[in-house]
């Protein structure tokens, strides 16, 4: 009954017919504080500096301020100052359509009715932000005891500028992403605040680096943050921010020739510290084999060689010296590379499965020269040669089952076996494998 009467309630009142932002009241309060500023006397107090702060922020987040994340669309409706959008619509944003509500100052995209984010469309004051941010630097300026007031607002604007620029990177609006990741690390860099967060650089870097695929102007912004990033101290887990690095140094090459090599250092950089990253692998190759004059790509063997020599038993040099032989299609080093990854630690479960992988790999380049002489081969040459395709894939046998056993159930190393033990089907034992593997391969697939 409680419920019924909440809902009639609900019903009775009437929905707000379009989202209401007071702009006439919050521009009243920004022309008090300009009049407030220009008397010298009330200019020389940090009170009002750090009043006007407050009536910037105040415009800057009235529109949006009543919005999260994963809000019920219906809810947003019941929102004060909200109500009913001008109009609904949908919107692709990279292979995602989302259902979009068009308000005055915002529009907001909803995924399976809740609130995924949103995109300003409108300000009440431009610059607004902008503005915050220079009246508490200046009521910090006339009186140092007002930290604590002033880190106050800051922290205020701070998580604005972050929230910004996530919405502003899903909806793919990557340049304002970059803008509010580095306004947000500028802010804490001031000595109210003092404890700046270089990951923001590098969410500016990302987001600009993304941008410079449509807009390569944004490639040096890019670039600028990364480099700042670096020399603050951060790098991704990954080491990813050196692959967006090459990116925006690569981006610059036609108008400064200078940015090639830079992109280079950039991923040798990277490589020195990552040496399994993928990402970093791939840009290398990428240099080298189609831009000239960047350098031989047995460069990146002697590269990974000599740390390898100063640090023997290190399992990422000997990964990524493997990823970087069989990027140069050399498969007897790359799988000799692996070889030595399981040596230096036997129950590695990426060591043993790639060494499998990398066996099947030359069994598959061997099959293929193999097919090309059918045509022209004698009965005893087809059966020595298919000999011989057949004792390389027998190898991946081994491996590959230590990695099962290391990581039961696995599906990628069960799918691997199955395969591989249906071509060897005819060597002795290997029908019996591929019968258990075949059977755990349904198993894992009727359980997904």
């Amino acid at each position: 009954m409680i419920l019924s009467a909440f809902a009639a309630l609900l019903l009775a009142v009437p929905a707000v017919q379009a989202q209401k932002v007071n702009k006439s009241a919050i521009l009243a309060k920004i022309e008090k504080s300009d009049a407030d500023i220009a008397d010298a006397k009330k200019a020389a107090k940090a009170a009002t500096w750090i009043n006007r702060g407050k009536t910037f922020y105040e415009a800057t987040v009235e529109p949006t301020k009543n919005l999260f994340g994963n809000m019920e669309s219906a809810m947003l409706t019941l929102t004060p100052n909200m109500g009913n959008p001008k109009s609904k619509g949908t919107e692709t944003i990279g292979n995602v359509t989302y259902e979009t509500w068009v308000y005055p100052y915002f529009t907001a995209y909803f995924q399976n009715g809740k609130l995924f984010a949103w995109k300003e469309t409108s300000q009440v004051y431009k610059n607004s932000v902008e503005k915050a941010f220079e009246a508490y630097s200046k009521a910090y300026e006339l009186d140092p005891k007002s930290a604590s007031k002033v880190k106050e607002g800051l922290t205020q604007l701070i998580n604005y500028c972050k929230q910004l620029g996530d919405v502003n990177y899903a909806t793919h609006n990557f340049a304002e992403a970059g803008k509010a990741f580095a306004q947000a690390y500028e802010m804490e860099t001031h000595p109210a605040y003092n404890n700046p967060e270089p990951i923001l650089l590098y969410s500016a870097g990302v987001s600009m680096t993304v941008d410079g695929s449509e807009h390569p102007a944004s490639f040096k912004k890019g670039a600028d943050y990364l480099e700042r990033a670096i020399d603050a101290g951060y790098s991704d887990e990954e080491g990813r921010i050196y692959y967006y690095l090459f990116h925006c140094y690569y981006g610059q090459r036609e108008e400064n020739p200078d940015m090639l090599i830079k992109s280079k250092d950039a991923l040798l950089a990277g490589i020195a510290k990552y040496p399994k990253n993928d990402l970093i692998l791939q840009g290398l190759m990428q240099l080298y084999t189609s831009e000239k004059n960047v350098g031989d790509p047995a460069d990146l063997v002697s590269l990974i060689d000599n740390a390898i020599a100063d640090d023997p038993t290190n399992i990422d040099l000997w990964f990524g010296r493997g990823r970087i032989f069989y990027a140069l299609k050399n498969f007897d080093e790359s799988i000799a590379s692996f070889q030595k990854v399981t040596e230096i630690k036997p129950d590695y479960f990426e060591g043993q499965f790639y060494l499998g992988l990398f066996y099947i790999f030359k069994g598959d380049d061997a099959n293929q020269k193999f097919n090309d002489m059918m045509s022209t081969t004698s009965t005893a040459e087809f059966d020595e040669a298919l000999k011989a395709v057949n004792a390389i894939y027998m190898e991946a046998i081994a491996p590959l089952e230590k990695a099962l056993e290391l990581k039961p159930n696995d599906p990628d190393t069960v799918e691997n076996l199955k395969k591989l033990t249906f071509r060897l089907r005819d060597e002795e034992g290997m029908m019996e494998k591929h019968t258990k593997y075949n059977e755990l391969f349904k198993q894992l697939q009727s359980n997904q």
